[in-house]
């Protein structure tokens, strides 16, 4: 647990001429910067879609880098000319030590309880993976189970998720390579530290559900991909297996699977009295599922439907014998929790905490009574409850921020969490839901004071007269004399994900130097429930490109920043964000940093996990959706005549999530056009993935290399002291 519509009408870019139908381009030079982009060959390639002419001459781009040696070479080319920018940059070393000196200090997870003994992942600071450890009893000494950084040179294979059995005896954890989010499963005996032989491939997107006995988990897994397709083909016909414990995966046991729907996903969760599967199945990002149920009485598993769908979110929180406790918008469009009968499908869903006002943003049950979380004002708070609703009183939480975790077991009341905000970096906390108790597991040294820093909740009014919430940070000083600095401008807006408080040692780099971090909650997240979602989704997409220009207007017009010092940064469907909206308004940022971001908005859905977005941008297959997607899609958008920012697209060549097709031929298209003398670069890190699993040292490289950058062009003066 994380405690943390109106119709859009398309503006006429349809008729405008966009850069991709412009002449033939070898290598260019970008006026008065010295530089000279590769050249990058033209297709000519058109296609007609709902009677409208599509150019695509990058098409080629689409190609796995490591099958084709003609996108090889471009990207090459492409990072040998960012490198030779960047390392001219002033100030990229100093941010880069500062970086570092802000993450050398101990780090660690929130535990998980199993059999008498703790797990948890610690971090001594600058190591490229977070070991695993685990204690025989709260107070007892740690042991190392697993250090993932052994595993490669490099740093980039990663432990991902991971699980003990409920005894606590075995473990079963996931390695990610190179940022991939295709896992292998294996097993640990946690007695002796020794890694078994069972080995699973070809899993994604799973979770791992231990049946009640410890002799096996449940997973899920697609089928194995044809030829070099791995990192590119869709994902779909996923299926929901049973691994026991010493077989081969040969073996493994199909439990649910729906072949007339190809679509579908399939989680696996078991209660933790370990009487009963509950999967989860849905087809896209939406929070919609369908409910299936079984028993687990050591009999054969046989899946019942407990929730036809998927139209509804249903998130299982807890359980008391056959009684389940979901987190559903049912009726609820804030979110309510409600009671099925896993022994009675049929019987109607049993209210227990009616929705209110402010957004239900996760729970779980511990002990005996219910941990649920609120979103309010884009911070969180937590709530205690008892079983049948009633309120026993708040969670004490250190103050303004995010805390995650929550994790326990019926009849356990002990639970962990962790707890930051903007300018504190993790916290461990030891809770009992029975005693109302906290008490602190673990506190990292802190490389700076965060009482130089402030946090100031402020809202602004977009286009169309919506009041928006935006957090500003910066140093102290600067608000007190009311000094317009470099400021970055955050966002997302997307999917119901919500941007609360939390901690980046990268951001506070950029802070200490005097420059100002802007987050926007924009529409699309779930800070305010369904409908802030719904208003930012679909045919609403604009409303959130409206609420990110409406917030840079606001933050120059009210002194935050300086007339030539606002850059943007987003990352994935963020990075989509910042594509479009220098679009539509270059004239308002001097720099920005799309990441990892959805540029072809015509072609997302036909690689890897796409297809699942369609839920929130609909699908370029539906002539009543194509006009909205053209119309607004970063790569077929660049117009030339326009005086564009400088702009640095990163990817990773391992991004399986958003490929890294998108800012190719993005950044293609952006080098070919009329678009002013400012660098639009393209810096692709290797055997890395969308984000997760990247070792440290990446991480920091590419924040010393993206803020470096930033700050060339907002006029932030990098200093090797900035104190």
């Amino acid at each position: 647990m994380r405690v943390t519509a109106r119709l859009f009408l398309l503006p006429l870019l349809l008729a405008a001429s966009p850069v991709l139908a412009g002449p033939e381009t070898a290598a260019i030079d970008a006026a008065g910067q010295g530089l000279r982009y590769p050249a990058a060959k033209r297709l000519d390639l058109i296609e007609d879609h709902f009677g409208v002419k599509v150019a695509d001459p990058y098409r080629w781009l689409e190609n796995d880098l490591r099958a084709d040696p003609a996108v090889r070479d471009w990207v090459a080319q492409e990072n040998a000319l960012t490198r030779r920018y960047i390392d001219g940059l002033p100030g990229r070393a100093a941010l880069k030590a500062r970086m570092q000196a802000l993450l050398s200090h101990g780090r660690y997870t929130v535990p998980r309880k199993a059999g008498g003994r703790y797990f948890y992942g610690y971090n001594k600071g600058l190591q490229n993976q977070t070991p695993l450890y685990v204690r025989e009893g709260l107070d007892g000494p740690q042991r190392l189970l697993i250090d993932p950084n052994d595993w490669a040179k490099d740093g980039a294979s990663a432990l991902a998720e991971w699980t003990p059995s409920p005894d606590g005896r075995t473990l079963a954890f996931a390695v990610q390579e190179a940022g991939s989010d295709w896992r292998t499963l294996r097993l640990l005996n946690v007695d002796t530290g020794k890694v078994l032989d069972d080995r699973i491939e070809w899993v994604k997107f799973s979770t791992l559900a231990w049946d009640g006995r410890g002799e096996g988990f449940f997973y899920s897994r697609y089928p194995a991909p044809q030829g070099d397709t791995a990192f590119r083909s869709a994902n779909e016909d996923q299926q929901l297996f049973y691994h026991r414990v010493g077989t081969p995966q040969a073996q493994d046991q199909l439990i649910y699977a729906t072949p007339d729907r190809p679509k579908l996903s399939h989680t696996a969760q078991v209660t933790n009295d370990g009487r009963w599967l509950v999967i989860s199945s849905f087809e896209g990002i939406d929070p919609r599922r369908e409910v299936h149920v079984a028993a687990l009485d050591g009999g054969p598993v046989k899946p019942r439907r407990l929730v036809k769908g998927p139209v509804q979110d249903w998130r299982l929180i807890g359980s008391r014998g056959s009684t389940l406790f979901f987190i559903t918008d049912d009726h609820a469009p804030r979110l309510r929790v409600v009671t099925l009968d896993a022994a009675q499908p049929r019987r109607k869903p049993q209210q227990v905490v009616a929705e209110r006002a402010d957004a239900l943003a996760g729970g779980s049950l511990v002990g005996n009574r219910l941990i649920l979380a609120y979103m309010t004002q884009a911070e969180t708070i937590a709530e205690l409850v008892e079983l049948d609703g009633r309120k026993v009183g708040d969670v004490p939480l250190p103050g303004m921020g995010t805390a995650a975790g929550f994790g326990g077991r019926d009849g356990d009341p002990e639970t962990f969490f962790s707890f930051s905000g903007f300018t504190t970096p993790s916290s461990i906390y030891r809770f009992d839901t029975s005693t109302l108790q906290s008490q602190l597991f673990a506190q990292p040294d802190l490389p700076f004071n965060p009482d130089e820093f402030g946090v100031e909740q402020i809202s602004y009014v977009s286009k169309d007269g919506t009041r928006v919430p935006m957090t500003v940070i910066r140093k102290k000083a600067l608000a007190d004399r009311a000094i317009a600095a470099p400021t970055i401008l955050y966002g997302y807006g997307g999917f119901n994900i919500s941007l609360t408080p939390g901690y980046s040692a990268t951001r506070l780099a950029w802070l200490e130097q005097g420059g100002v971090y802007a987050i926007a909650n924009l529409r699309g997240g779930g800070e305010f429930g369904k409908a802030w979602h719904e208003a930012g989704r679909g045919p609403n997409k604009q409303n959130v490109f409206d609420d990110f220009i409406a917030a840079a207007e606001y933050l120059k017009v009210n002194g935050y920043t300086t007339p030539d010092g606002l850059a943007i940064e987003g990352r994935s469907n963020g990075g989509l964000l910042v594509g479009a909206v220098v679009n539509q308004r270059p004239d308002l940022f001097a720099a920005a940093l799309p990441a990892v971001g959805v540029m072809d908005m015509l072609r997302f859905d036909r690689f890897t996990a796409g297809r699942y977005w369609v839920d929130d941008y609909g699908s370029p297959g539906r002539a009543e959706d194509f006009p909205l997607l053209y119309g607004y899609s970063p790569y077929h958008n660049i117009l030339s005549g326009k005086d564009y920012p400088a702009i640095l697209v990163t990817t990773a060549d391992t991004d399986d999530r958003v490929v890294p097709a998108h800012s190719f031929k993005y950044a293609a298209a952006l080098q070919a056009a009329d678009v002013g003398s400012r660098p639009r670069l393209l810096r692709v890190e290797s055997r890395a993935g969308h984000g997760a699993g990247k070792p440290i040292d990446k991480l920091i490289d590419e924040y010393a290399d993206s803020y470096a950058f930033l700050a060339s062009f907002t006029g932030l003066q990098i200093r090797a002291d900035p104190q």
